[in-house]
């Protein structure tokens, strides 16, 4: 090494990262667990529901036999903020290839009061155990290279409030999806991107769940401002990601009556689909 030069950065590695550590609950009980939901990953003044959905996803992972999520669908029905949250699971049904459970994460109001936040409904299974066979139309998003992209200190921050997430994720969008930040949207409703954790951690199952509701809101390019929050997602974990950065492609074709959708694909460095989702967004118009 030239001398003065300083040694890289360790990269961190899955079970040690700010990610786990963020995710990781305590059991109270079967089926109970508690955590400490962190303001690093809020966006204007509520947690992100991607890592809502993480935090979830890590708690049905315990409780079931099967260990990884294949598909997850979450109503979001208050806004989480940082502080204590218990998570309540239920097994539905084992077998032998899928389980499925359900969780709920609540908070206590100022007099003492639960607020569920979050349910979801999963069925767990064995990535690892899956067929090699596959048959698809899907082709990875074009992206320029991820030196040609752009991340969140290159521009102006997008929205009023807190958005601790972003120091916490490597995201470099598409210059073709950034119209928004300077002024000038495409009114596609397309946003792509690199995306990674900041501490350079490889993607796995759970934090597949995180990437699909990571990404500035598609509303952005359709020339709207403000918090988009989700009222439903479900995601679909379809293989266990190869080790480097992933692509993640979202897109809105329909925005009426104050709520769109978002269609989200995430590919990993060996060019597969690892995960897809769809949710269901508030936007505030006008």
């Amino acid at each position: 090494m030239p001398e003065g030069a300083s040694a890289p950065a360790a990269r961190a590695t899955v079970g040690d990262s700010e990610f786990d550590r963020d995710t990781a609950l305590t059991r109270r009980a079967d089926g109970v667990y508690d955590i400490d939901l962190s303001a690093g990953w809020t966006i204007v003044n509520a947690v992100n529901g991607g890592y809502l959905l993480a935090v979830l996803g890590r708690a049905l992972a315990d409780a079931l036999p099967h260990s990884d999520p294949f598909t997850i669908s979450a109503h979001y029905l208050t806004a989480s903020q940082p502080g204590p949250a218990v998570v309540r699971t239920e097994v539905v049904r084992t077998g032998r290839t899928l389980s499925t459970g359900q969780a709920s994460l609540v908070q206590y109001d100022e007099d003492g009061g639960e607020v569920e936040r979050i349910r979801v409904l999963a069925s767990y299974g064995d990535l690892g155990a899956l067929p090699d066979d596959v048959r698809t139309t899907a082709r990875p998003p074009a992206i320029p290279p991820i030196e040609e992209c752009f991340g969140p200190t290159d521009g102006p921050a997008p929205i009023t409030g807190s958005s601790a997430i972003t120091d916490r994720l490597m995201i470099k969008l598409d210059p073709a999806t950034l119209g928004w930040a300077v002024g000038a949207p495409s009114g596609k409703g397309e946003m792509r991107a690199w995306f990674g954790l900041a501490d350079g951690r490889d993607a796995d199952p759970l934090s597949l769940l995180l990437a699909v509701d990571a990404l500035p809101p598609t509303a952005f390019e359709l020339g709207l401002k403000g918090w988009v929050p989700t009222v439903e997602l479900t995601a679909h974990v379809r293989c266990r990601p190869a080790p480097g950065p992933l692509r993640v492609s979202v897109t809105t074709r329909n925005l009426a009556g104050g709520f769109l959708e978002e269609d989200a694909e995430v590919w990993d460095s060996a060019d597969r689909l690892v995960a897809q989702s769809r949710q269901l967004a508030r936007v505030r118009l006008g």
